[in-house]
């Protein structure tokens, strides 16, 4: 037994020191040839049968690491297939990227707004979740003009090549929907990463201009800097109290429990060799996930967390998504170019929060434009999310700002009321 761990172990650290190469064949291969001349030295003092004893390990140990070279679901990208209530257009990009675009005109075209608003996701690179389409209709039969759209490598838009995903792709990629758009300037609603998207597109002058209003919802870091932050949290979340999410794991396969694994510890670079960016896309799901949704709900909600998505909607490209965050880590301060910015903006903030409260409260401090700061208690990170009124009560909040109309809420935190935010709110 324990030479088959030790062979494991051996088989996993190759696999990590080739980043996976050839489907992991590579060190198959290499602890195979390991394996074997071990047993012949363990051999060669034996006689008759008993020669091929210490074959046996080998044996198992080479069955057991085959289990992570062989796929198990498509290697060829399967996107979702059509939401039944809205139709999916693709866009191309001036960019190259290729996006699969939704559109809710408004209800009553007699309260229709004249500004378009543009709805940029969380993930990042992860599907539009049915939750998050049933909010875009709730803004529409108020009349709004919504039109969102999932960022390359997301849900039913078209893969990039590993390497060409950043977080600066995905604001020249803003820039260029809103000019594919052709309808003038926008409001834009960018929840989570969809918020870092839209902060960063707030400091670029020339992605800026195409902007109306810009309403920032529990963003993500800004920039590297932030992203080091190890700061407050909001309120207790449901991450330890809700019941396990059920549902079929990725994670329970050895292939894909190795390759996330490994990804997840800065062991394989996004861009493995061990498993393509569309098997992994295919063999995630929101199973996956695990506490990570359960924190984006507060305490009191920890057993009736409702189902944000269905599994043939459900998309994460768990690789994409990481590349993205690594760009974001990397990136310098973002602090000079936003305190140019002149876009009104408003900031939306949950109580029970997942996200480091300096994430937030940074943009605050450092973006001259957030006119308001709107502080929902009793949502957790996912602020829009079907229990009791919160629906209702984030649409009020984004639709007041975005008419120029008194805040249904107090503004809180204001910029000389971060430190104590940032000691009362935990």
């Amino acid at each position: 037994m324990a030479n088959v761990v030790g062979l494991l172990v051996v088989f996993i650290a190759l696999i990590a020191l080739t980043n996976g190469a050839g489907s992991g064949l590579a060190a198959w291969l290499t602890t195979l040839g390991v394996g074997t001349v071990l047993a012949i030295w363990r051999g060669r003092r034996r006689t008759g049968s008993a020669r091929l004893v210490p074959f046996l390990p080998v044996v198992v140990a080479a069955v057991s690491a085959a289990t992570v070279c062989i796929p198990t679901v498509p290697t060829d990208r399967q996107p979702p297939p059509a939401l039944p209530f809205v139709a999916t257009q693709h866009w191309s990009l001036a960019t190259g990227s290729r996006v699969a675009v939704y559109h809710y005109p408004p209800a009553n075209p007699g309260t229709r707004h004249p500004v378009p608003l543009v709805y940029l996701a969380g993930g990042p690179v992860r599907g539009i979740s049915v939750l998050d389409h049933r909010f875009l209709q709730l803004l529409a039969r108020q009349g709004y003009d919504v039109y969102a759209y999932e960022q390359a490598g997301g849900g039913r838009s078209d893969l990039l090549p590993m390497g060409r995903y950043s977080i600066s792709r995905s604001v020249r990629d803003l820039a260029a929907f809103v000019d594919r758009l052709d309808q003038g300037r926008v409001d834009v609603l960018g929840f989570s990463s969809g918020g870092v998207v839209l902060t960063r597109a707030l400091a670029d002058p020339s992605v800026a201009a195409r902007m109306h209003r810009a309403i920032i919802a529990e963003p993500g870091p800004m920039d590297g800097p932030t992203a080091r932050v190890a700061g407050h949290k909001g309120r207790e979340s449901a991450r330890d109290l809700a019941p396990t999410m059920s549902g079929p794991r990725s994670t329970y396969v050895p292939r894909y429990a190795v390759a996330f694994g490994l990804m997840r510890l800065g062991l394989l670079t996004p861009d493995t060799g061990l498993i393509g960016q569309a098997e992994g896309d295919n063999a995630f799901t929101a199973a996956d996930l695990g506490s990570d949704t359960a924190s984006a709900y507060c305490a009191r909600d920890a057993h009736r967390i409702p189902a944000e998505d269905t599994a043939q909607n459900f998309t994460f490209s768990a690789a994409a998504s990481l590349r993205v965050q690594e760009t974001v880590k990397d990136s310098p301060s973002l602090v000079p170019l936003l305190r140019q910015s002149r876009t009104p903006a408003m900031l939306m903030i949950a109580e029970c929060s997942s996200q480091v409260r300096q994430w937030a409260t940074a943009i605050l401090a450092d973006d001259p434009a957030v006119r308001r700061t709107q502080y929902l208690p009793g949502v957790g990170h996912r602020m829009w999310n079907g229990l009791d009124d919160n629906n209702d009560r984030a649409a009020a909040v984004i639709t007041a700002f975005l008419q120029d109309e008194p805040a249904p809420l107090p503004n809180h935190p204001t910029r000389d009321e971060i430190p104590a935010f940032l000691r009362d709110h935990r």
